[in-house]
Parts: C-alpha cells; structure tokens; sequence
C-alpha cells in the first residue's frame, strides 16, 4: 500500500486546474478535490456502518489546511463513539436553517404576508383601516420580534396601551387583528399554537354603541330638504341624494362603478369585493334614484366611478367627505351619522310592517344559515324591489310633509 504523504500548505496554493476533477490526498481519508472551475474542496472518506460515505468539510482556503486536519480528526472521535458525522452535519444544518425561518418570521413579516392575502377581501376603507392599526399600534412593539419568542402578554401588553387611553373598542379590534395574523401563522406552519387565542377575555367588554340616526318623520323631511339645497361638488351633493334611497354602508355607495349600475332594468349589483360579507348585493332602484343617477351621469359618465373625487377621477370621495357636508349643513354626531341612514330604514321599515327578513337581506346583513340565505336572495327579490319602491315614496312623501 503506497504511503500518503501529507500534504504541504503550498502543494494547495499552487495546484492548477485541469480538463477533469483530481484529488490532493492528505491522509487519514482527508483530501482536496481540484475542480476544472479551479474550486478547491475538502473531503473526507470514511466509513460507516459498513458503508464508504464522503464529508464535505469546506472550501479551500476560506478553510485552511489545519482547520481541514481539525474537522478531519474531529469526525474520528465522531466516528470512534459511533456517532456519523454526516448525520451531525445534516441535523445541524437543518437546525440551522429553522432557526433563520424562525428569525425571518418576525411578526411583522407574518402580519404583511397575511394583509397580502386578506387584503382582496375587504373594502378599500377596511384595507386603510387594519394597516394603520396594525403600522401605528401593533408593529412598533410586536413587528421585529420573531413569531416563535411572542407570548400572549406581549400582545396583551401592546393593546392593553389602546385601553389605557379609553380606546376599548380599538383594543378590541386590536386584539381582533391580532388573532387573525395569528390563526394564519399557525395555518402555515409558522408556530404551533395561536398565542392570541382569548385575549379579548382579558380586556373590558365593549358598550354597545348605536349610531346616530332621524327617526321622526318630520325631522326625516327636513334633512331631505337640507340636504337638496346643499351646495358643493357634484359628487358629494348626488352621494347625499341617493344615500337615504339606498341606505349602503360608505364604502359600498362611494365605491360605485357605472358598470355596476342597470339603469334600464333598475338595478345595483353591488360586488362582493365591497360587501362587508363579501357576497354581491343586489339593490333594486326606485324610480327617482334611476332619475338621479341619469342626471349624475351627464356629469361623471365619462369615467369609471359613479362618484369620483374631486382632485382626481380614479379616485372616489372619501367618508369624511359625506360626514364634513352632513355636519356643515348643522347635523351634529348625535343626530345623523352617514352609516345612520341605514339605522333610519331598519326602524322605519320594522314599524310599518315589512317582514324583518325582507328588511335584513336589503340591509345585507349575514344570514347565519346558509341555505337559508340562499333560499332568500330568491325568495325575496320581488318582495325587496317593493320595499325599496315604498321607500322612495315615502321618503319623497315626508320631503313635501311642511
């Protein structure tokens, strides 16, 4: 058997590349291999269980010649206690890719990953809202901290800053937020628990709050006569108009597009993107909101929106556009708030005796059973286009009432 000699630090430095990989031998399984490329790698052959295996140990000279030998008699001793050292390698690798996944997955990593994909499916005031709270109030805290270290007193702690200020609801929604980026790390694999399961038990319960609303007739005639002598742009003073006809959360009405709209058949296919349950809503027109969305067309026809700002036409008017023209017309947030108008047709419609359900599925609000639900939209297509027809004339009816 020839007898290796081991190798010089210079015999490395100086070999040269050929047309085929060659091996520099060092002894005791130790060895560089000489790639084309002119890469220089170190290895070790050995053998293990009765098998010839191969230990990759560096790259030379970022790995130098003595640190080759040390890596070399490290995995005899390996090799001597019956331990692979390939197997070690391999479980230390993997131990450390988890822990740079783990250190990547920060909290704020997770939570934008989870805005990625929920964010198709809520409306473009919804998408505003949850960022800001998650950027203002969750990620200063919560952002660079890896997913694997948060515990539930962290986020406790973080919303619990909203509660200290008297923000209970914003805490609430906080939490709320929270939780869903937590589910979704858990979906994923990220973590194996929802560290935000429950938290909301731990803040103080929400007061209900209603929003503020006209109920009277007489009053009702008068804020439709205010609001049709309400100078402004053209899109704020059609918006208010139509608003009471409708009763549509903000979102849903400012975000009108003309090619949702049937005029000729009297029809408002509002799409599921800016329902807030995310289900297309059907909204059929009385006869003097098909009139006022002819005459608005003269003016915003030529676009996309049925209501486009008025500094820029891909752009709708936003919500505190319709709340600014309703509180200068001398409304304050106890009377009437935009979303109100809904509150006004639930009461009204409930005490002139339209079936509550007819009333709910115009309102769009969730129908816990399914079936049912789907039952409804049909069953009550006729019933909801004669309701939104009373609607409209009584409206038009406490208008005249002097």
């Amino acid at each position: 058997m020839k007898r290796i000699i081991p190798l010089l630090d210079r015999q490395i430095a100086t070999a040269k590349p050929k047309d085929t990989p060659y091996k520099l031998f060092d002894g005791q399984g130790l060895f560089i291999l000489c790639c084309p490329s002119g890469s220089k790698l170190w290895r070790l052959k050995y053998s293990f269980d009765g098998r010839e295996k191969l230990l990759a140990l560096g790259v030379y000279p970022h790995v130098s010649l003595k640190a080759a030998r040390q890596k070399r008699d490290e995995a005899k001793e390996m090799l001597a206690a019956g331990v692979d050292p390939s197997a070690v390698k391999q479980e230390a690798k993997a131990v450390a890719q988890a822990e740079a996944r783990e250190a990547a997955n920060t909290f704020e990593a997770v939570a934008r990953e989870w805005f990625s994909k929920k964010r198709s499916t809520f409306c473009e005031g919804h998408q505003k809202t949850i960022l800001s709270r998650l950027e203002r109030q969750l990620l200063p805290d919560l952002g660079a901290m890896p997913f694997t270290t948060i515990e539930p007193a962290h986020i406790l702690a973080t919303i619990r800053k909203a509660e200290a200020r008297g923000a209970i609801e914003t805490a609430h929604r906080l939490a709320q937020i929270a939780g869903q980026v937590c589910r979704y790390a858990r979906l994923c694999g990220y973590v194996k628990y929802d560290v935000a399961a429950g938290l909301s038990e731990a803040l103080p319960s929400v007061q209900t709050q209603h929003y503020a609303t006209i109920t009277d007739p007489q009053e009702i005639g008068q804020l439709l006569r205010d609001i049709d002598d309400y100078p402004g742009d053209i899109s704020i003073v059609f918006a208010l108009k139509i608003l009471p006809y409708v009763f549509l959360r903000s979102c849903e009405l400012r975000g009108a597009e003309w090619q949702e709209i049937k005029l000729e058949a009297g029809e408002w296919v509002v799409p599921a993107g800016r329902m807030k349950m995310k289900k297309p809503h059907l909204v059929p027109l009385a006869p003097q909101v098909v009139s006022l969305l002819e005459a608005l067309k003269e003016f915003t026809g030529h676009g996309a929106l049925v209501f486009p700002s008025p500094h820029s036409a891909t752009r709708c008017i936003s919500d505190m556009g319709l709340l600014n023209a309703i509180r200068r017309m001398g409304y304050g947030q106890d009377q009437i708030t935009v979303h109100g108008f809904r509150a006004m047709f639930s009461t009204l419609a409930n005490e002139h005796g339209f079936r509550p359900d007819v009333v709910e599925a115009q309102l769009a609000h969730a129908e816990k059973n399914a079936i049912r639900e789907a039952y409804n939209h049909a069953q009550y297509r006729e019933e909801r286009r004669e309701l939104m027809i009373w609607w409209a004339d009584y409206l038009d009816e406490l208008r005249g009432a002097k």
